[in-house]
């Protein structure tokens, strides 16, 4: 302390303190050179983290930092920058903390350093570090042991006892279960119990996964304890075992108490197949009073056998929600096979799973020999798999969805959807509305490909959204929403770069109302607002039916992503970031917020939606659909047929020659008589089949053209015009000269 006095006094700016650390570097005696010294916990090592908290307290940023870094430093990797065998152990770090007597303050510096850009990294790392370190030493089984010991001590043993067990959470379950039912120890026993009480959630689901199997006696003492701990999350499993006709007396009215206490009340009809899905729905909706460890990179999944004991299963945080759902829907039909909620909240779940498992991440609670989730969803059926898409629809999960959508194409029929017409909700038509294009092009191909013989209301958007994809497939929408015009239109600049059209710049959502709603759909909104006008933007977003399923990017300032940041962390399309990022940065945030949304379409995906669209539009023409007008395409393919070129403009011409309008067949032969060679020959062609199905609708400048042309060119090119002639049936008087002058037409056609 007296040091930064006397640097105080004289003057000493950061400029001065950078300086003297510079000399140091010379002198071999800077910071770096201190962390490079044997890991011990020291008074060197006090001062620097003292250090490190006055200089954030007193608003230093840079000087505070070097400190940081000094500490991590001095900290063994991966948390740290110090190899593992010359580096301090996490454990060694939380009992430097712990032992300075600047815990508080250490907590509210790192705190504060997460607020300033220039310490976010360094007080991140230093948070995490922490964490971590205390729940390593809390999650010892030698400390664990040794904290139950002690339950039966003095009185401060039992309490730091308790403290202890409880910091260690889920973990400590195993050997307080076997302290608990270990005989001949009441005081043990009685400390235990109120231990796994205090413990709440962290002791919760692990005994419910012994309770059903758990032998009378200590089904009636683990009873009494889940009804002391206020969570409904246990209800499923004491329902189970209050209504099994095996359950004895005794057993069977402590669950019953259990169930008054935590529900009110006990309902002797009430589903326990039901109630397992619902848990199974909570976990898969991802709550977060069920995620004891959600920061974790593991969670545990616990199992409980009289051979084994109780233990856990780490799984990836990634999917453990799906692992858990997929165990209790699996509960749930075993009670009740007819569960046909909890079925489509398998299926759900196990796409989830599919998609969400890090690479090369061999699951340890999905056998090997199970196949890939497609293949139970098609086995379940069209009827299951709208199940499945009504939830992604409501959970705003595009990517699911799109698996949905992919199993009912696959397997409904024409009953399976007018059945889902029928219905009081129909998922594949809230699809065709969705805010992801890739969903709402999906839904419309789905429908084109079942070919249903009823109308429908929504049927007429069918034909022209697949028409649109031939064109707008691989367009990218933006949106940008900014108080300050100079930097948004430097926001804007950085988008388009990326490829994104964007859309006039607004001060509301109101403001761009309209371009938005002409756009055929919006792929991104990037805000640069104040912190109020941001929260109001993201709820009007999530409310609007055109933007509820778009990724945002919301650009704060530090206090504002404060302020903002947790309520938003539950939702994977709003990315909080701070405001001022570097250009790669930016596009770093914007790639990784549309991953998540399921990634832009590329241009082989975009191609592969033109094809599979126009297939399916010439199908409908083909089968003379009455429900699907491919009239409604028109407008589209035409002006996509200006632009495109070789199999893709046959492609389109295709479809039109199928359309009985005249401004279809006199474009066909404006493109035909634009074209030369080969490309001649095939248009000429589809005007020809347009002719054959309809009729002639040319003007008379066209057909004057075609009977130039008629002996003009190669004998294929000549010949296919005549066919064109013949097909349009043209009067004797228009084709007596081809025969009578054939030289002179053949001199005009070369003339035109």
């Amino acid at each position: 302390m007296q040091q930064r006095t006397t640097l105080a006094s004289f003057g000493f700016t950061a400029d001065n303190l950078r300086r003297l650390a510079i000399t140091a570097v010379l002198a071999g005696t800077t910071l770096s050179a201190l962390a490079a010294q044997p890991a011990n916990v020291g008074k060197k090592d006090d001062e620097l983290l003292r250090d490190f908290i006055h200089y954030v307290r007193i608003d230093r940023p840079q000087i505070a930092g070097e400190f940081g870094k000094a500490l991590l430093d001095k900290l063994a990797k991966p948390f740290g920058n110090a190899e593992a065998d010359a580096g301090w152990t996490l454990e060694q770090f939380v009992k430097l903390i712990d032992a300075s007597g600047e815990l508080a303050r250490f907590e509210e510096a790192t705190a504060r350093a997460q607020r300033t850009g220039e310490l976010q990294d360094v007080a991140n790392r230093l948070v995490r570090a922490f964490e971590q370190g205390r729940l390593d030493v809390a999650r010892n089984a030698g400390e664990i042991t040794r904290s139950i010991g002690m339950l039966t001590g003095t009185q401060r043993e039992r309490l730091v006892a308790r403290e202890r067990l409880v910091a260690a959470g889920e973990y400590a379950m195993p050997q307080l279960m076997e302290a608990l039912f270990k005989p001949g120890n009441i005081v043990l026993q009685a400390e235990v119990r109120q231990v796994m009480v205090d413990m709440g959630r962290g002791s919760q689901m692990p005994l419910c996964a012994a309770f059903p199997q758990l032998k009378p006696a200590m089904q009636e003492v683990v009873a009494n304890i889940l009804a002391d701990i206020p969570y409904k999350a246990s209800l499923p499993y004491l329902y189970e075992v209050a209504t099994a006709k095996g359950t004895t007396p005794s057993v069977k009215a402590a669950a019953q108490r259990a169930i008054t206490k935590l529900d009110g009340g006990f309902d002797p009809a009430m589903s326990v197949s039901g109630l397992y899905t619902q848990l199974a729905d909570a976990y898969a909706r991802r709550e977060t009073s069920l995620f004891v460890y959600a920061k974790e990179s593991t969670q545990p999944l616990w199992t409980y056998t009289p051979e084994t004991g109780l233990y856990a299963v780490p799984v990836n945080s990634a999917v453990f929600a799906e692992a858990a759902a997929m165990r209790l829907s699996e509960r749930a039909l075993t009670i009740d096979a007819a569960n046909s909620e909890a079925l489509a909240l398998w299926l759900a779940a196990n796409f989830q799973r599919e998609m969400n498992s890090p690479k090369d991440y061999e699951n340890p609670t999905y056998s090997p020999a199970r196949r890939d989730a497609m293949y139970y969803a098609v086995a379940a059926g069209p009827a299951t798999t709208t199940r499945v898409l009504a939830r992604a629809l409501d959970q705003t999960n595009a990517p699911l969805a799109r698996k949905a959508i992919a199993a009912i194409e696959r397997t409904a029929g024409t009953s399976a959807i007018a059945a889902a017409m029928e219905a009081d909700r129909n998922p594949l038509l809230e699809a065709l509305r969705y805010p992801a294009r890739r969903v709402s092009y999906d839904a419309a191909l789905a429908l084109a490909n079942t070919q249903p013989d009823k109308s429908f209301d929504g049927s007429d958007r069918v034909v022209p959204l697949l028409a649109s994809v031939i064109r707008d497939a691989g367009s990218r929408y933006a949106v940008i929403v900014a108080d300050n015009r100079e930097k948004a239109e430097s926001l804007s600049g950085s988008i388009k770069a990326m490829g994104y059209t964007v859309l006039p710049i607004g001060r509301s959502l109101g403001e761009i109302e309209e371009s938005i709603g002409n756009a055929p759909g919006v792929d991104l909104v990037v805000s640069s607002l104040p912190a109020a006008q941001t929260s109001a933007l993201l709820g009007a977003v999530r409310a609007s039916s055109r933007l509820g399923a778009t990724p945002v990017l919301a650009m704060l300032s530090p206090q504002g992503q404060f302020e903002l940041g947790s309520r938003w962390d539950g939702d994977s399309l709003v990315r909080i970031s701070r405001d001022g990022l570097e250009p790669v940065q930016f596009v770093e945030a914007i790639s990784q917020l549309t991953k998540v949304a399921g990634g832009n379409i590329t241009s082989d995906e975009a191609a592969e939606y033109q094809v599979r669209s126009l297939a399916a539009l010439r199908d409908l023409a083909v089968s003379g659909s009455t429900v699907f007008n491919v009239a409604d395409a028109a407008g589209p393919l035409l002006a996509a047929l200006k632009d495109a070129k070789g199999s893709m403009k046959l492609s389109i011409a295709d479809v039109l020659v199928r359309i009985p309008d005249k401004k279809v067949q006199v474009a066909l032969a404006d493109d035909a008589l634009a074209s030369t060679g080969d490309d001649m020959i095939a248009m000429i062609g589809k005007l020809t089949d347009s002719a054959k199905r309809f009729g002639n609708m040319l003007d008379d400048r066209q057909v004057k053209r075609l009977l130039a042309l008629a002996n003009s060119g190669t004998d294929a090119e000549a010949t296919a015009v005549a066919a064109a002639i013949g097909a349009l049936s043209l009067s004797n008087e228009s084709l007596v000269p081809l025969i009578l002058k054939p030289e002179g037409a053949k001199d005009a056609g070369k003339k035109n």
